[in-house]
């Protein structure tokens, strides 16, 4: 155990799909601070698409690596929130702690970082047993998940303490095509939006376009399916970023993690073209 490093004390980072509408999350964020009101509660998103395991999983790995090794994140979208599924808290290759349903939620940290240990939550320690809630099970973000993070941040427990552990094999994980290269070609999937801009982002790695016969400045061939219907069929300029197209042209483009993506310079590629995203997304480039 001694290659795991400490949390990162009196910090914790959230996401999840509860909105702002009510007083969920601030009653999260009053057990957690009930549990130490030192620790500081960094906001990743409240606003994921409402029991989107898929979203909450990328989004989880998407902002992960930026953040110091140590960083506990609590991670909640959970549809299935009293049932059978495990609680756990995580412990990934890159050093970070998940506290999160073991749903799906983990697929892409384990897919592209990789999970050293994985325990389940022990409900008779790490639940919240002092506030009249016990007999509820629909509200495992404040009595579970937040609680027991706030433990782990505020050094009241140690990984260890959390519960007992598991395969990180066994982890629950949602379809996820490979992406494919060849001369010249590549193939993958829609893997996420830019809910903000209507970007949309593949799992095709740009490095390893450039490495297949791919250049940035020319034209390339894309063609999107849902399942086996085909929703778009274009040239588009690859490009490295929006400016180099004008104004409400379509362009494939470089996203901020070296994926390609496919925007509308000053627009919505999703609200244009209608296209996106999840498994059933596939796409073929062609240079």
């Amino acid at each position: 155990m001694s290659s795991i490093i400490s949390p990162i004390q009196e910090m914790l980072v959230f996401q999840t799909d509860f909105g702002y509408k009510d007083s969920t999350v601030a009653a999260m964020y009053g057990v957690v601070k009930s549990v130490d009101r030192h620790i500081e509660i960094i906001d990743s998103t409240h606003e994921l698409p409402q029991f989107d395991i898929w979203s909450a999983s990328y989004r989880l790995w998407q902002a992960m690596r930026f953040w110091p090794k140590g960083t506990i994140f609590v991670a909640v979208t959970d549809p299935g929130v009293g049932t059978a599924r495990k609680a756990c808290v995580c412990y990934t290759k890159d050093g970070y702690y998940i506290v999160t349903p073991d749903n799906g939620s983990l697929t892409h940290v384990a897919k592209y970082d990789g999970i050293s240990e994985i325990r389940e939550i022990d409900e008779t320690i790490n639940r919240l047993h002092h506030a009249g809630t016990d007999e509820t099970s629909v509200f495992h973000g404040r009595d579970l998940f937040g609680y027991c993070a706030a433990r782990l941040a505020a050094g009241i427990i140690d990984f260890e303490q959390v519960g007992p552990v598991y395969d990180p094999a066994d982890v629950v994980k949602l379809p996820m095509p490979q992406a494919q290269y060849c001369d010249q070609k590549a193939a993958g999937m829609i893997e996420i939006d830019d809910p903000n801009f209507g970007n949309l982002f593949t799992n095709i790695d740009t490095n390893a376009l450039l490495a297949h016969g791919f250049a940035y400045g020319k034209k390339i061939h894309v063609i999107i399916r849902h399942g086996d219907d085909v929703v778009f069929d274009r040239d588009l300029p690859f490009e490295k970023s929006f400016g180099m197209v004008n104004k409400d042209e379509p362009l494939a483009y470089n996203n901020e993690l070296m994926n390609l993506s496919f925007a509308v310079s000053q627009g919505s590629f999703v609200n244009t073209f209608h296209v996106g995203f999840g498994s059933e997304w596939t796409v073929e480039v062609t240079a």
